[in-house]
Formats: structure tokens, C-alpha cells, sequence
């Protein structure tokens, strides 16, 4: 019962997730960037209130004012409040690593060709890569909406096949633990 909970709330959990991914993209990202807010905000909250909430003792020292507190405190309500910003920021990032991948990879190939011949096909993908970074710098949302449609495409194959798995092979496992005889022998060389 205790593997059959495991797999099915894993499952579950893919499923939603995918769905909600291939669905509501857009909506996602600002979720997820809200979510990572709220992860910021809490412990600067709680580094606060442990900090005005403590009593102070007579001949104590004043504890450090929770300067990180703030800062989390501060960064976690900029990212819940301007969630798209962080998005399009995060995609201006990836798209600026993407060119600097591909023109880095050219580059290589192209003092490659100095020693050895390099076909031409060997610059496909960094030419890709190249490509990718450009429509990521200039088109952020429909990178970020495809990029998140692919997770959760993914999400939901990851589901399915382990629904199929859960329904093949977990279910028939047997209760008990098979106990072969080698185990046996194995056990009894450990004891002498």
C-alpha cells in the first residue's frame, strides 16, 4: 500500500503539473516566479518576527539587526509583485547564454578547421543554438510559453508511462520479500 501511495501521488503530481504547463503557459511562468517569491518572503518574515518578537534579557547583548531579513523580506515582494518582469528577465538571460553557446561553439569549430577538416554539418546545432538565443532575446514571452508547453508535454508523458509502470509492475509485486536460496548461503558465510 505504502508504494502504490508513493507512485500515485507522484503521478498525480506530474499530471497536474503538466497539464496546468501545456495549458495556462503564461499564467506558469508568473505562478512559478510567485512561488520563488513567497520562498524569499517567508524566511525574511520569520528572521523579523525573531527578531522584534525576542525578549530581552538583563546583561545581554542586542542581537544583529536581520539585515538578510529585509533584503529577503524586500526581494520576495518585488517577485511576487512584478512577476512578468522576472520572467522576461530570466528568458533575456538564457537568450544572451544561448548566443554566447553558439558563437563560442562556432568559434571552436572554426580553429578546429586550422588542423583537421570540418564538415559542414557540424555546424548545425551551434547555428541552432545561435538562432535560439536571438528569438529569445527578441521574443521572450513566446520563448518562454514554448519552453514551458515542452516541460509540461513532458510532465504528462512522464505521468502516463508511470501510470503504465505503476499498472504493469508495481501492483503485482509481491507483499512479502522473495528469498532465494543463494541469499541464504550468502547470510551463512557472513555469520561464520
Amino acid at each position: 500500500m505504502k508504494t502504490m501511495n508513493y507512485s500515485l501521488i507522484r503521478i498525480l503530481f506530474a499530471l497536474v503539473i503538466g497539464l496546468v504547463l501545456v495549458i495556462w503557459p503564461n499564467a506558469a511562468a508568473s505562478y512559478i516566479v510567485i512561488t520563488v517569491g513567497v520562498a524569499f518572503l517567508i524566511p525574511g518574515v520569520i528572521g523579523l518576527l525573531g527578531y522584534f518578537g525576542r525578549k530581552r534579557q538583563e546583561g545581554e547583548a542586542d542581537p544583529r539587526f536581520p539585515i538578510e531579513g529585509i533584503g529577503s523580506l524586500l526581494f520576495g515582494l518585488w517577485l511576487i509583485v512584478m512577476p512578468e518582469f522576472f520572467a522576461d528577465v530570466l528568458m533575456f538571460l538564457l537568450g544572451f547564454i544561448l548566443i554566447m553557446g553558439g558563437v563560442q561553439q562556432i568559434a571552436s569549430l572554426s580553429m578546429a578547421r586550422r588542423w583537421m577538416p570540418v564538415p559542414g554539418v557540424f555546424y548545425l546545432v551551434p547555428s541552432l543554438i545561435l538562432i535560439a538565443g536571438i528569438i529569445a532575446l527578441f521574443n521572450p514571452t513566446g520563448v518562454r510559453n514554448t519552453a514551458f508547453i515542452i516541460i509540461g508535454v513532458s510532465s504528462l508523458v512522464y505521468s502516463l508511462t508511470e501510470l503504465i509502470n505503476w499498472f504493469k509492475f508495481d501492483r503485482c509485486r509481491p507483499k512479502t520479500p522473495v528469498v532465494h536460496d543463494d541469499d541464504d548461503i550468502e547470510d551463512a558465510k557472513i555469520i561464520e
